[in-house]
Protein backbone atom coordinates (compact mmCIF):
# COMPACT_ATOMS: atom_id res chain seq x y z
CA UNK A 1 0.00 0.00 0.00
CA UNK A 2 1.42 3.32 -0.79
CA UNK A 3 1.44 6.10 1.70
CA UNK A 4 0.93 10.04 0.75
CA UNK A 5 1.97 13.12 2.43
CA UNK A 6 1.93 16.72 1.14
CA UNK A 7 3.48 19.78 2.05
CA UNK A 8 4.43 23.00 0.44
CA UNK A 9 1.03 24.98 1.87
CA UNK A 10 0.94 28.42 3.43
CA UNK A 11 -0.72 31.80 3.55
CA UNK A 12 -0.27 34.07 0.38
CA UNK A 13 -2.05 37.31 -1.17
CA UNK A 14 -4.01 37.00 -4.04
CA UNK A 15 -1.75 36.58 -7.20
CA UNK A 16 1.14 34.59 -5.71
CA UNK A 17 2.03 31.16 -6.09
CA UNK A 18 2.72 28.04 -4.65
CA UNK A 19 4.17 24.69 -5.31
CA UNK A 20 2.64 21.43 -3.71
CA UNK A 21 4.20 18.42 -3.23
CA UNK A 22 2.63 14.86 -2.81
CA UNK A 23 5.32 12.66 -1.25
CA UNK A 24 5.06 8.98 -1.73
CA UNK A 25 6.34 5.73 0.33
CA UNK A 26 5.73 2.30 0.79
CA UNK A 27 5.61 1.45 -3.26
CA UNK A 28 6.10 3.10 -6.37
CA UNK A 29 4.00 5.79 -7.82
CA UNK A 30 4.41 4.33 -11.46
CA UNK A 31 1.41 2.32 -10.88
CA UNK A 32 -1.20 5.06 -10.02
CA UNK A 33 -3.10 7.86 -11.89
CA UNK A 34 -2.69 10.45 -9.44
CA UNK A 35 -5.17 12.95 -8.10
CA UNK A 36 -5.77 16.45 -6.51
CA UNK A 37 -8.30 17.28 -4.44
CA UNK A 38 -9.29 20.27 -2.23
CA UNK A 39 -11.93 21.00 0.41
CA UNK A 40 -13.39 24.25 1.63
CA UNK A 41 -14.95 24.70 5.12
CA UNK A 42 -18.33 23.85 4.37
CA UNK A 43 -18.31 22.45 1.12
CA UNK A 44 -17.77 18.80 0.19
CA UNK A 45 -14.07 17.86 -1.71
CA UNK A 46 -13.91 18.59 -5.35
CA UNK A 47 -11.48 17.82 -8.14
CA UNK A 48 -8.95 19.99 -8.91
CA UNK A 49 -6.25 18.02 -11.11
CA UNK A 50 -5.36 14.51 -12.49
CA UNK A 51 -2.19 13.00 -14.06
CA UNK A 52 -1.54 9.91 -15.83
CA UNK A 53 0.43 7.02 -14.11
CA UNK A 54 3.20 8.10 -17.22
CA UNK A 55 2.69 11.74 -16.61
CA UNK A 56 1.67 12.26 -20.61
CA UNK A 57 -1.79 13.47 -20.01
CA UNK A 58 -3.36 15.60 -17.42
CA UNK A 59 -6.63 16.83 -16.88
CA UNK A 60 -7.97 19.83 -14.91
CA UNK A 61 -11.48 21.12 -12.88
CA UNK A 62 -12.32 24.50 -15.06
CA UNK A 63 -11.92 26.58 -11.95
CA UNK A 64 -8.15 26.15 -12.43
CA UNK A 65 -7.09 26.07 -16.11
CA UNK A 66 -4.21 27.84 -16.95
CA UNK A 67 -3.31 28.39 -13.37
CA UNK A 68 -2.52 25.34 -11.95
CA UNK A 69 -0.39 22.63 -13.37
CA UNK A 70 -0.29 18.73 -11.95
CA UNK A 71 3.38 16.89 -12.61
CA UNK A 72 5.18 13.78 -11.70
CA UNK A 73 8.42 12.71 -10.73
CA UNK A 74 8.41 8.84 -10.95
CA UNK A 75 11.89 8.55 -9.93
CA UNK A 76 11.44 10.54 -7.27
CA UNK A 77 7.75 9.54 -6.23
CA UNK A 78 6.28 12.65 -6.46
CA UNK A 79 3.57 14.37 -7.70
CA UNK A 80 3.76 18.63 -7.31
CA UNK A 81 1.00 21.04 -8.34
CA UNK A 82 1.98 24.50 -8.91
CA UNK A 83 -0.30 26.91 -8.16
CA UNK A 84 0.24 30.31 -9.85
CA UNK A 85 -2.09 33.49 -9.77
CA UNK A 86 -4.06 32.02 -6.48
CA UNK A 87 -7.15 33.69 -5.76
CA UNK A 88 -9.23 33.82 -2.37
CA UNK A 89 -11.93 31.14 -3.40
CA UNK A 90 -8.81 28.89 -3.58
CA UNK A 91 -8.57 28.68 0.28
CA UNK A 92 -8.79 25.16 1.24
CA UNK A 93 -7.05 22.23 2.50
CA UNK A 94 -5.80 20.24 -0.70
CA UNK A 95 -5.08 16.40 -0.39
CA UNK A 96 -3.40 14.43 -3.33
CA UNK A 97 -5.03 10.86 -3.88
CA UNK A 98 -3.90 7.69 -5.85
CA UNK A 99 -5.46 5.54 -7.86
CA UNK A 100 -4.25 2.11 -9.22
CA UNK A 101 -4.69 2.97 -13.14
CA UNK A 102 -3.28 2.95 -16.19
CA UNK A 103 -5.67 4.95 -18.07
CA UNK A 104 -5.16 8.73 -19.37
CA UNK A 105 -5.93 11.65 -16.86
CA UNK A 106 -9.05 11.88 -17.84
CA UNK A 107 -9.98 8.65 -17.94
CA UNK A 108 -8.72 8.57 -13.77
CA UNK A 109 -12.33 10.29 -13.16
CA UNK A 110 -13.03 13.07 -10.91
CA UNK A 111 -14.91 11.32 -8.25
CA UNK A 112 -13.24 11.46 -4.58
CA UNK A 113 -14.59 8.17 -3.62
CA UNK A 114 -12.58 6.17 -7.01
CA UNK A 115 -9.20 7.21 -5.61
CA UNK A 116 -8.20 4.12 -3.30
CA UNK A 117 -5.13 6.39 -0.97
CA UNK A 118 -5.21 9.74 0.70
CA UNK A 119 -2.68 12.31 2.18
CA UNK A 120 -3.71 13.97 5.12
CA UNK A 121 -3.78 17.43 3.29
CA UNK A 122 -2.12 20.43 3.59
CA UNK A 123 -3.87 23.82 4.22
CA UNK A 124 -3.56 26.90 1.28
CA UNK A 125 -5.16 30.07 2.33
CA UNK A 126 -5.09 33.06 -0.04
CA UNK A 127 -5.52 36.69 1.26
CA UNK A 128 -7.36 39.36 -0.38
Amino acid sequence: QVQLVESGGGLVQAGDSLRLSCAASGRTLSSYGMGWFRQAPGKEREFVAAISWSGISTYYADSVKGRLTISRDNVKNVVYLQMNSLKPEDTAVYYCAAKRDFGSARALGTDPASFSTWGQGTQVTVSS
